[in-house]
């Protein structure tokens, strides 16, 4: 079986190689040469554990090809897959152009049936559209060539996408026809051999879900962090009443971490693309409005807090800085809580040296030298007046905090993340701030 994954962005290399993985020929085609000539170099552009010894397994068993050569790659597909980007328009909504410009060439090229598969996160009726594209290009030809258009969105977390798309906790999929249905049931069926439910159902739900889906785990996210954000105010411990509700099975203990807000290429595009399709057919999802509103708030309280702690006036002062991607094993600085810190900081008068292990590059593309980028962790602490911890890496879990005392200026911590003990702290005489704790004040 052949497919052909149009974009090489996050999804369409990680679909596109995965399923190569289940034996499947898969050509990958983007409008980028570098990228392509890149893919074709050996080099992957995003970071994504477990997806470099794949993709090199694959294209040396000749399984995994890259194009720029959109109609070279139909020949013989059985399903051709649109992977571009759906970025947030100026009013949140999401703009398909990248969509139905694939859409048109694919009409444009078209030569045999085959099933066109939108797996970019796109709003609810996206796949007419796409169809009423292939079909005008298909008249402009006057040509009758039969096809199908299905939706299959993905599900991916950044930080464990392969494992997420081999070991999917379901696949969904939306289809208009019998044959549509019998093509994506064979290139799935590898994984239904391990027990993976396949769902099928209409086009306007399998696009629904996926929005609703994003939603409801911000959803999820913002409510711990306005939660958290009240038990400082009255006293209590959040990560009591995080171990408390969560250990109800109705509720659950995932997504429900306090922090500095979500970030990434999901949440904050899909919550304010469904937000705006919502009210597009007059329904306003007051919900959601609020888990953005929150979100925006939250992203800042850290910079909060550091006045709190040293005053308003932070001119001049230096900030050493753990983590800039916006979740760990990833170099995602899409909306990045980071960035939020980082811009309030130095409109401040304030600097920032940050270490992150693997997006300093990424930041850098999109900080330049506002910042500086230390080579480790305790590089960015020397001479800093305090310490930032906003990604929680593994590495940052368990640092040494005697080191940290000869270099920092003052013993002090912002923990974005929670992840040091209150209890550790005050041992160690540090002063500490975290989300939905009470804040550890050193008496030396």
């Amino acid at each position: 079986m052949k497919i052909s994954v149009v974009g090489t962005g996050y999804v369409g290399l990680v679909s596109g190689t995965c399923f190569s993985e289940t034996g499947v020929d898969v050509v990958c085609v983007d409008v980028d040469q570098r990228k392509i000539d890149k893919l074709n170099n050996g080099q992957i552009p995003i970071y994504e554990p477990g997806l470099e010894d794949i993709y090199k397994r694959n294209v040396e068993k000749g399984r995994l090809s890259f194009t720029t050569n959109l109609k070279d790659s139909l020949v013989d597909s059985e399903a051709v897959f649109i992977a571009v980007g759906t970025p947030p328009d100026e009013d949140g909504s999401a703009d398909l152009k990248y969509v139905l410009g694939v859409a048109r060439e694919i009409g444009k090229n078209i030569d045999h049936y085959m099933v066109i598969v939108t797996k970019s996160t796109v709003p609810v009726g996206t796949s007419l559209k796409v169809k009423a594209a292939i079909q005008e290009e298909l008249k402009i030809r006057n040509a009758e060539i039969p096809f199908d258009v299905a939706s299959n969105p993905e599900f991916l977390k950044e930080g464990s996408a392969v494992d997420d798309f081999l070991k999917p906790d379901r696949i969904v999929v939306g289809i208009e026809s019998a044959e549509a249905e019998k093509t994506m049931k064979r290139l799935y069926k590898p994984f239904l051999l391990n027990g993976h439910p396949i769902l099928f159902m209409d086009i306007a739900s399998s696009e629904m879900t996926k929005y609703a889906a994003n939603s409801m785990l911000a959803t999820k996210i913002s409510f711990m962090n306005d939660i958290a954000n009240l038990c400082e105010l009255v006293g209590a411990d959040v990560s009591m009443v995080r171990k408390g509700i969560g250990s109800d099975s109705r509720i659950g203990n995932k997504f429900i971490y306090p922090g500095t807000g979500y970030g990434g290429s999901c949440f904050p595009k899909d919550v304010q693309a469904l937000v705006r399709t919502a009210d597009e057919y007059g329904h306003s999802l007051e919900i959601l409005k609020a888990v953005e509103s929150v979100n925006y708030r939250q992203k800042s309280v850290l910079v909060a807090k550091i006045k709190k702690h040293f005053g308003n006036d932070l001119n001049g002062m230096k900030f050493a800085m753990w983590g800039l991607a916006f979740k760990p094993k990833t170099d995602d600085m899409r909306e990045a809580p980071s960035l939020v810190i980082i811009d309030l900081l130095l409109e401040e008068g304030a600097t920032v040296s940050a270490y992150d292990p693997v997006a300093a590059e990424e930041a850098h593309r999109i900080l330049g030298d506002r910042i500086t980028y230390a080579k480790d962790e305790y590089e960015t602490c020397i001479d800093a007046d305090a310490l930032i911890v906003v990604t929680e890496w593994p590495e940052f879990r368990m640092p040494n905090f005697k080191v940290m005392e000869r270099l920092l200026k003052t013993k002090t911590i912002f923990d974005g993340r929670n992840i040091y003990e209150p209890e550790e702290m005050q041992d160690i005489n540090f002063n500490y701030y975290s989300i939905g704790r009470k804040p550890v004040i050193s008496k030396k």
